[in-house]
């Protein structure tokens, strides 16, 4: 965790790593990278929420490729440590059990072949039992409404990363 005075006065290069690792979209690391100072945590936080809404389709699925699937304890590539420590906070409520796992598994798997990319669900605070409901609910919707979910759920990610990583 970072001291927000220490987020305004940190050089560019030690702000990256920390908005890296809430989501792999160098053009919103870059812009709240530039933006700074900001006046306050709320203000930054405001920031990002408007940047992340000018995501491409094509940035997001570049963020999705280092994403971790739900129920998957490594991602594609080698989490930072800090994304690691995000991802199994975010996932705390998702049981390991052999169940719950073959379901994941089985869900991700038909997601990815409909759709062409990762499910993806801010779990952070969600059960298993939810995370699975949602998923069985998703795999109903066409591909335009599953982009749209998918790049709210993933900025609802960053933003959620981002609170946890800056301390007011």
């Amino acid at each position: 965790m970072v001291r927000f005075s220490e987020f305004n006065q940190a050089s560019i290069n030690q702000v990256t790593p920390l908005l890296s690792a809430c989501v792999h979209i160098p053009s919103w690391v870059n812009s709240l990278s530039e933006q700074r100072p900001y006046t306050s945590t709320q203000a930054l936080l405001d920031a990002a929420s408007q940047q992340s809404q000018t995501w491409t389709w094509s940035e997001i699925e570049t963020a999705l490729a280092t994403h971790p699937r739900i129920g998957e304890k490594k991602a594609k590539v080698e989490l930072s440590e800090r994304e690691a420590q995000f991802s199994d906070h975010e996932q705390s409520g998702v049981k390991q059990d052999e169940q719950t796992q073959r379901a994941l598994y089985e869900g991700n798997v038909a997601y990815e072949q409909k759709f062409g990319f990762i499910f993806l669900i801010k779990a952070a605070g969600l059960t298993s039992e939810q995370i699975l409901t949602t998923l069985q609910q998703r795999l109903n919707h066409d591909i335009e409404t599953e982009k749209k979910i998918v790049h709210e759920q993933l900025a609802a990610i960053a933003l959620l990363r981002l609170r946890q990583g800056i301390e007011a």
